[in-house]
């Protein structure tokens, strides 16, 4: 298993947007999610900044990180909330959730 972290933005005038998705987020998103090897999936708020929280218990991350991403409903839903999202940091080469290195752990 393998414990993954990553940090974003929400943008103020989406921020009740993308709460409401996660209110009633999709079966169809939340089974992909699952079939892809993930489990305990978090996100949280405070203000502007979201923090997600999941571990992986397959075998391939990348090539399930593929499958999710050519699953047509989890686009469909990415299409949704990425316009909610900005990257944590101005500088970040990335959309929207940047990854963040794990420094400690207690189990």
């Amino acid at each position: 298993m393998q414990r993954y972290a990553m940090v974003c933005r929400v943008r103020p005038d989406k921020r009740e947007e993308y709460l409401a998705l996660h209110r009633d987020a999709w079966q169809g998103v939340e089974a992909t999610i699952t079939q892809c090897g993930i489990r305990n999936f978090s996100i949280y708020v405070i203000e502007d900044v979201l923090f997600g929280y999941y571990e992986y218990i397959g075998d391939d991350f990348d090539a399930d990180q593929r499958r999710m991403a050519a699953d047509p409903v989890t686009q469909e839903w990415w299409a949704r909330t990425a316009p909610c999202q900005v990257p944590f940091t101005a500088d970040a080469d990335v959309p929207n959730w940047q990854p963040l290195e794990e420094v400690w752990h207690l189990d």
